[in-house]
């Protein structure tokens, strides 16, 4: 009898599935460029330059046992993240990461063969995810300025078993016009509105709309206003009982102690988490204003942590590369209408003004040729 051959055993549809374009190691980049990790400015990720709240520090400092397995029914972090947005914790799903929340939303709601509708550019973990299970891909792409090209949406979203959209938008920024979820919703379609950034936003949450609305899911992250991306936490706010069907489907210690300890930690030092978001959209909004003066980078208006900065010197890679050289790693994305694009999320403020310091140096660079 042959033995097995894991390549031919494959599910057909996965042997073309592309790999999803993660992070590269911190190290690994470093190296290739030839500086020292210590003194990297990392601005690729959208991460918190902060990192923990203090309460959180004091948590992962041993409030909890690494020996024991967590709750598998999430009692005391759905009762706090219910808390914090005033929705009953039945409405709450917890997850490594909102990433295992997306990948349940597809387990549980969507069929090989069916569809969904994104608008790219955008997030790409909806459409890997389809690509896992067998899911098609309607793509409504942004229209110039990043706008959403609203009756197309509608339209497609009638044949789609789920639309997914982050607002704030990554890589560009914007946010879902309400009138827009509304139309939606309408549609029969499940929308999930990824609110990963929405901290760093003027708009307001669906949260609490999404524990009341069957067809509509609110996906959020400690990563960013946290700090916590290392950890690995991420929720989903959803009427009852879509929850209901996510914590059976779920893995049963799918938050790890440490993690889950850290986030209620986090939801009981909220003042803190807000004022380094406060200030860092100000330091958003001066990075930008700062570009924008060297008249060769353009930001686009953002909501979020990160801005899409469109250049007229270089293209979005070379300009990439020469700030690794400088030992700041910034994201570009190998998209269609992104090659003259790079993006940068906030760092503390002083790296910040080496980030301004390098694009003038690169600036100049590029128009000596």
């Amino acid at each position: 009898m042959p033995r097995f051959d894991p390549t031919a055993a494959l599910r057909p549809a996965l042997r073309t599935l592309p790999e999803y374009a993660a992070l590269e190691d911190l190290e690994a980049v470093a190296a290739r460029y030839g500086v020292d990790p210590a003194d990297v400015i990392k601005i690729d990720g959208n991460e918190n330059p902060y990192g923990p709240s203090p309460r959180a520090l004091e948590a992962l400092a041993g409030n909890y046992h690494p020996n024991h397995y967590g709750d598998p029914d999430q009692r005391r972090l759905r009762a706090a993240i219910g808390a914090h947005f005033g929705v009953p914790p039945e409405a709450v799903v917890a997850g490594s990461g909102s990433d295992e929340i997306i990948d349940l939303l597809f387990r549980l709601f969507t069929d090989s063969g069916e569809r969904i509708l994104v608008s790219t550019p955008t997030f790409g973990m909806y459409a890997f995810d389809a690509g896992l299970h067998g899911v098609e891909v309607t793509d409504v792409p942004l229209l110039e300025g990043w706008a959403y090209d609203s009756e197309a949406m509608v339209d497609a979203a009638q044949e789609a078993k789920a639309t997914f959209i982050p607002s704030p938008n990554n890589p560009t920024g914007n946010t879902l016009p309400v009138a827009l979820v509304d139309r939606l919703l309408e549609t029969g379609t499940l929308l999930v509105v990824d609110e990963a950034y929405i901290e760093f936003s003027h708009q307001s949450s669906l949260v609490q709309r999404a524990a009341a609305e069957p067809g509509l899911v609110v996906l959020r992250t400690m990563s960013k206003w946290g700090g916590l991306a290392g950890l690995r936490v991420g929720y989903g706010v959803m009427h009852p009982a879509t929850a209901d069907f996510l914590m059976r489907a779920k893995q049963p210690y799918n938050v790890n102690a440490a993690a889950e300890a850290a986030t209620i930690a986090s939801f009981e030092d909220t003042s803190v988490l807000d004022e380094r978001a406060c200030t860092l959209t100000g330091e958003r909004d001066r990075v930008a204003a700062a570009l924008a003066a060297q008249g060769w980078v353009h930001p686009w208006p953002s909501e979020s942590i990160f801005v899409l900065l469109r250049l007229s010197r270089g293209d979005g890679k070379t300009v990439r590369d020469m700030l690794r050289a400088r030992g700041i790693f910034a994201r570009y994305f190998d998209h269609p209408r992104l090659r003259d694009h790079i993006r940068i999320s906030m760092a503390l403020p002083e790296q910040n003004d080496r980030v301004i310091e390098a694009f003038r140096e690169i600036g100049e660079e590029l128009a000596r040729g």
